[in-house]
């Protein structure tokens, strides 16, 4: 990696993200050269398979963040503040795979399969694969939290950016933690509260991926309140669009394109926007229907396909591209009277396009 990283030369997307795992990358080879004994390389070759996968787009947007604050010249500790946000990003996914009991994660074996697999290929009984997969997950998810910790401090931040820094980052991990409580409590009840179902899309999603990102990143270029709250006026309704057309994906997308399942979430039976506008609007026998199938284990695809025409007559599937496009235009609009750079302005436009019309 270069030794100095000009702004100009990070504008694209490409080089941030290559930025970001040269990085972790490096990171990670001094851990393992560290570690205490040869067994820790179990857990971090599955944490380095995760991280050679992924959107990259917490880290893209705090970099952003920092060049919307007026970050320039040297990028390093915007890099690593960034690459700090993937290490944690790995702790979430993976204890939310466990949560989930979900099977694949970015079209490969979940952490907690993945681990179970190695466990028995390396000689353990079959029946000590499960136990043992899922409690070497939960590890893999501790140690990736308390590594993007000391990455974030790798930055090497004077004391009044990190000071600023460090309660942005303890937000966001509390906010991530009591939108993943409400998931949990409302997954298997279906109900037509839409309202409750935005609530979890905003500590789960808006805040955690697109505003606090933002944020750390602005703050640590030394970003004051105007700039902080820019982000804000843009990121949250750009989070919301985001996991409202990650809803959309886990439900009609092609697995082949996202690398997950289209069963998941009717068989755990999400509480999403979705799900609760088709019971609003369901007449008697449909709600009937989606209560009969929705949440059951072993929903197939021929049943997965009822649910799906019931999203689609009561037009659910309709209003939720349309609140997609309304929430992007929201955040459209906060960038117009943003007082970011117009290098930045353009940079966040574009990641706002991709963030809600992907595919994958």
């Amino acid at each position: 990696m270069a030794k100095t990283c000009p702004t100009t030369s990070l504008a694209d997307l490409p080089s941030v993200r290559h930025e970001v795992s040269t990085a972790l990358t490096g990171f990670l080879d001094a851990k393992d050269q560290a570690a205490p004994g040869t067994e820790l390389l179990y857990l971090t070759t599955t944490l380095r398979a995760f991280l050679t996968s992924g959107k990259r787009l917490r880290s893209v947007l705090c970099v952003y963040g920092w060049q919307a604050a007026g970050g320039d010249g040297e990028l390093t500790a915007a890099i690593r503040a960034a690459a700090s946000l993937e290490l944690f990003q790995v702790f979430a996914l993976v204890h939310d795979d466990v949560m989930d009991d979900s099977d694949v994660r970015r079209g490969q074996p979940s952490a907690h399969r993945a681990l179970a697999t190695a466990y028995t290929d390396s000689g353990g009984p079959q029946g000590r694969a499960e136990a043992h997969g899922l409690g070497a997950a939960v590890l893999l998810g501790d140690l990736a939290l308390v590594w993007s910790d000391e990455l974030l401090h790798s930055a090497v931040l004077d004391p009044g950016r990190l000071a600023d820094v460090l309660p942005l980052v303890a937000e966001m991990r509390s906010e991530l933690m009591y939108g993943q409580l409400l998931d949990l409590q409302t997954t298997g009840r279906l109900t037509g509260d839409v309202e409750t179902a935005l609530h979890i899309i905003r500590y789960k999603t808006a805040k955690y991926t697109v505003e606090r990102p933002l944020h750390i990143g602005a703050a640590v270029a030394g970003a004051g309140a105007p700039v902080l709250d820019a982000c804000t006026a843009f990121g949250i309704p750009l989070g919301e669009a985001f996991q409202l057309r990650d809803d959309l994906l886990g439900v009609f997308g092609d697995p082949a394109e996202t690398g997950k399942s289209i069963l998941d979430d009717l068989r755990e039976g999400k509480g999403t926007v979705l799900m609760a506008l088709a019971v609003q609007r369901a007449s008697s026998a449909e709600r009937k229907t989606l209560r009969a199938l929705v949440g059951r284990s072993d929903l197939d695809e021929d049943l997965a396909a009822e649910v799906r025409a019931i999203l689609e007559s009561t037009d659910a599937r309709r209003t939720v591209e349309e609140m997609i496009t309304e929430r992007r235009d929201a955040a459209f609009a906060a960038l117009d009277d943003a007082p970011f750079p117009a290098a930045a302005v353009a940079q966040l436009r574009q990641i706002a396009l991709v963030a809600t019309e992907r595919q994958t």
